[in-house]
């Protein structure tokens, strides 16, 4: 379940509904919200889904500013604006060095084809599922030692490039991979460019998960699948010097750091 709501964002009047998050807003972090049924929401002026039970996710890029506004339209008609203070964090700069030139530098003849896979990768994260399947919560994919964390500027053979969006566990190849939370598969791709056997999941809502360099898919578009389920197997397919996951979040074209979204790593035997 997802958390107890915990940070309540107080409306004008004392006997107003409240609009409630279950944590504060920080950059690369999602929130989980709830209103009353038939609120409706702008943050940032882009339209929130808000589910017939009055739930709604928020989410905060890398580099977003120090505050963000929060339109709210009450079921009564009426209007207001919050003004919400978003945490800043710092990233890490991770280096990358052994990479193969191609995969670093795409030659022209590779450049239209990553062109449609990008294209056929944003067009599923438009996706806006009524279904919450998102309450079920969020869980580690794979167990293991964290080699790459989200929002790191990354310099690859010595070139900079765009921040690593996701965290990487490195595990051996064939290491089973779980549906992270309830969602539907979007996409079993078995050779992208970058992230070779590549699987999307979608949580509702615009909220889609990520899982890259698999060496096995063991599921098929369209699939609904439950938390915990086996949907892989860890592998060094696409752009990947070893084996490990690379776990990724997004809502909508948000990028999220999914380490905000589960406790810390358990420790090995743990």
């Amino acid at each position: 379940m997802i958390r107890v709501l915990l940070a309540l964002l107080l409306l004008a009047s004392p006997a107003a509904a409240q609009v409630m998050f279950d944590k504060p807003l920080v950059q690369g972090g999602l929130a989980f919200g709830r209103a009353a049924p038939g609120t409706q929401l702008l943050f940032e002026g882009r339209p929130m889904r808000v589910s017939p039970q009055g739930e709604f996710v928020i989410g905060v890029g890398r580099d977003a500013k120090s505050t963000a506004t929060l339109e709210i339209t009450h079921p009564d008609g009426r209007r207001e604006t919050q003004t919400l203070p978003i945490g800043a964090r710092r990233f890490d700069i991770q280096r990358i060095e052994g990479l193969p030139e191609r995969q670093v530098s795409p030659p022209p003849e590779d450049l239209a084809r990553i062109r449609d896979e990008n294209a056929l990768v944003a067009s599923l994260r438009t996706r806006d599922t009524a279904e919450a399947l998102f309450r079920s919560g969020f869980v580690w994919p794979v167990i293991g030692p964290i080699s790459g964390v989200y929002g790191s500027q990354r310099i690859l053979n010595g070139q900079p490039r765009a921040p690593h969006w996701g965290v990487d566990v490195a595990v051996p190849t064939g290491t089973p991979v779980v549906a992270a939370a309830d969602g539907i598969v979007s996409l079993a791709h078995p050779d992208l460019f970058f992230t070779g056997k590549t699987l999307l999941l979608d949580h509702g809502h615009g909220l889609s998960s990520v899982y890259s360099h698999l060496s096995e898919i063991a599921v098929k578009d369209g699939e609904r699948v439950k938390q915990g389920q086996l949907i892989g197997k860890v592998g060094a397919t696409g752009r990947a010097t070893g084996a490990h996951l690379h776990w990724g979040m997004t809502l909508f074209d948000i990028r999220i750091d999914p380490a905000l979204l589960v406790p810390p790593m358990p420790r090995p035997g743990g």
